[in-house]
């Protein structure tokens, strides 16, 4: 199993911040690689329960993802589950994914994404360009 850390630095404050990453309404803002957007979500993340959203890229290209969130601290931190589905609607391998929020002592925010469980060091290659592409359209909007 491999795991995924990325850091990111915000200018908007702690709480703002937790809003941006576990409300549905400022998650599809963000959520998915940049040059895709979020259809038939329930992308609550700021209480325990299912979520889902499916990604749509420029192509028309359709890609599930679903999970639970399983525990969450708020504004500090949410921890859930992630499993893309197959063509089938089939869940796949489950991992897991934690969003940490903490003051950086400037006024802003250090945001840091663990994901953890991913099946081979090829799916944390993929999900870290992934990531990362998404936390470029959250830096947009925390910055």
């Amino acid at each position: 199993m491999s795991t995924l850390k990325l850091e990111r630095d915000y200018a908007a404050d702690p709480k703002t911040v937790f809003a941006f990453v576990t409300k549905a309404e400022n998650i599809v803002k963000w959520w998915g690689p940049e040059g895709m957007s979020v259809k038939d979500e329930q992308l609550d993340l700021t209480k325990p329960g299912s979520w889902t959203s499916t990604l749509v890229n420029a192509e028309g290209g359709r890609y599930k993802v679903s999970g639970q969130v399983t525990a969450i601290e708020v504004p500090n931190w949410v921890e859930f589950t992630w499993a893309w589905h197959d063509e089938n609607d089939a869940r796949g391998h489950e991992s897991k994914v934690r969003f940490d929020v903490k003051a950086n002592g400037k006024g802003g925010t250090l945001f840091l994404l663990t994901h953890t469980g991913l099946a081979d060091d090829e799916s944390a290659k993929n999900h870290e360009q992934g990531w990362g592409s998404a936390l470029n359209k959250l830096e947009r909007m925390a910055n």
